[in-house]
């Protein structure tokens, strides 16, 4: 008997416990669920949004880039060196030719970072050159020759409308007069489009930005408060989904014991049955989340990693127009310095690609594909070509962007970062190679930069620099903490893990994922609304 008493008392006392136990994570429950529920809402709304715009109804335009052209030497009847000293220009940061409306021009970067425009068969100057180039650009991009150029400016700084994921800075915003008021935005510097919006993407990047990113919080605050502000919140919704993981999962057998004078129906009942479900994803949504944002503590300084020396024009006494090389493959040409000695950097098209290109002109599928670029350097005083040249300056640039190489006033990299970058002064370089393609993981799409050349070091953190030579740029750096964080925001928040069921499955079950997570949270706010 006393056994019995025992037991029975046991279980009165255990009832007692785990009655109080879920009094009060019911209660902590609904106070985290209702703390959340406006975040949520804003979270779920945008991301359910992100797919729609990002992949099934995604803007075209008629061309993404300018295709790269064979230049006729016989155009080019003026050397870079007989133009300059025509217009009086000493100095001068770089230069290259640009092909437009008839008419082959060199495109000359100023000691003071303008760029101007000379015609390369007379030495004349273009006026408003530039402008004039984006505008050229933007049409051909979209194909677009009727409709008015209502608005041209340049743009100097990341907006809410165009984001630092673009990359490109300085660029030129066309805004055409058209029904979709179509936004186009150019860098002139390297002929490349950077974005392009017609009113409906406008429009979301304007959702997206203030319910996703927050930027509201910026406009009345700063950087720090929106992210530190955002990161509680993620907290707190992952306290949620693990409450409610407890309550109705894992102990859900145990509190129900307590509770079968009043068994859960209607709302409560698919609260906690799609709840249980769903919570998982709250989870890696809110973890990734929270892990995204605290890297974004660091302002984006990338635009301005760059390496410009100024050149001095009667130093160069090799001619632009006599240089040795192949010139039915001469694409494009720059100048750069390493190692004390001058190079024409030449840009001419892959022999292999220019033999097909002649037999295949009319196949559909040749048309689609990039065409490659071989890259030569040319010695610009015996106008010999020097081999390995771009990797060496590939090599000096990343030395030159850790602080290893003297900071000269003339160069527009950052002088103070907030993260010094650790020197690469006698580490070893584990890999280099010339990336043609972006690469899915290492250096993807969002980079905007090719060619690039991939360096890999040897450091505690095994840093990998992506160079772009021919603007002579640091186009990304990536260390073991990026790469970590990536693959956690890819995996759980863009759910990389279905790449295998392809992209329209992979964004379908994303979108799925995120209107469970909202109704889950809109049928517990009702509860309590009912309560």
């Amino acid at each position: 008997m006393s056994k019995e008493i025992k037991k029975k008392s046991s279980k009165k006392k255990d009832s007692k416990i785990v009655k109080k136990i879920k009094q009060h994570m019911y209660k902590w429950h609904r106070v985290i669920g209702l703390i959340t529920i406006v975040p949520v809402i804003f979270w779920t709304l945008s991301g359910l949004m992100h797919p729609f715009m990002a992949h099934f109804f995604k803007p075209e335009i008629a061309h993404e880039k300018l295709e790269q052209q064979i230049i006729d030497k016989s155009q080019l009847k003026l050397s870079i060196q007989e133009v300059l000293q025509k217009n009086e220009i000493t100095q001068f940061k770089n230069f290259r030719i640009v092909t437009f409306n008839n008419t082959t021009y060199y495109q000359v970067k100023t000691i003071f970072g303008e760029l101007w425009y000379y015609d390369a068969s007379n030495g004349k100057k273009l006026e408003d050159g530039d402008q004039k180039y984006a505008e050229w650009l933007s049409r051909y991009f979209l194909d677009d020759q009727k409709n008015v150029v209502k608005k041209s400016e340049v743009v100097t700084e990341f907006t809410s409308q165009y984001k630092y994921v673009n990359r490109y800075l300085p660029v030129y915003k066309l805004t055409f007069d058209r029904p979709d008021a179509m936004e186009v935005y150019v860098e002139t510097s390297s002929s490349k489009l950077a974005t392009y919006n017609p009113t409906s993407r406008q429009a979301f990047i304007w959702f997206f930005d203030t319910f996703h990113n927050w930027s509201f919080i910026d406009a009345i605050s700063n950087n720090s408060i929106r992210i530190i502000t955002m990161i509680f919140l993620l907290s707190i919704i992952g306290l949620s989904a693990l409450s409610g993981i407890l309550i109705y999962g894992l102990l859900w057998k145990q509190f129900k014991k307590t509770d079968n004078s009043a068994p859960k129906k209607g709302l409560r009942k698919y609260h906690r049955q799609i709840g249980v479900w769903v919570s998982l994803f709250t989870l890696t949504f809110a973890f990734s989340g929270a892990y995204h944002a605290i890297t974004k503590w660091a302002p984006y300084t990338l635009s301005q990693m760059v390496y410009e020396p100024t050149f001095v024009t009667k130093e160069i006494p090799l001619a632009s127009n006599t240089l040795d090389l192949d010139w039915a493959r001469f694409q494009n040409t720059s100048i750069i310095t390493l190692n004390d000695t001058t190079y024409f950097r030449c840009q001419l098209l892959e022999k292999s690609k220019f033999k097909t290109s002649k037999v295949d002109s009319n196949s559909k599928w040749n048309k689609k594909k990039d065409q490659k670029s071989e890259v030569i350097y040319i010695n610009a005083a015996t106008n010999k070509v020097v081999p390995n040249v771009d990797l060496h300056y590939a090599e000096y640039l990343a030395y030159y962007f850790t602080g290893g190489a003297p900071q000269a006033a003339c160069c527009e990299m950052i002088e103070t970062s907030d993260e010094p970058e650790e020197s690469i002064e006698n580490v070893k370089l584990l890999e280099s190679k010339v990336l043609t393609d972006f690469e899915n993981r290492e250096y993807g799409f969002v980079n905007k930069r090719l060619p690039v050349v991939k360096l890999a070091y040897d450091t505690p953190e095994k840093t990998t620099y992506f160079i772009e030579t021919s603007t002579s740029r640091l186009a990304a750096v990536v260390k073991n903490a990026d790469k970590v964080e990536g693959y956690s925001f890819a995996i759980f928040h863009k759910f990389l893990f279905m790449d295998w069921a392809g992209k329209n499955i992979r964004d379908l079950a994303t979108v799925l994922a995120a209107l469970s997570i909202l109704i889950v949270s809109i049928l517990g706010f009702i509860l309590f609304l009912k309560k």
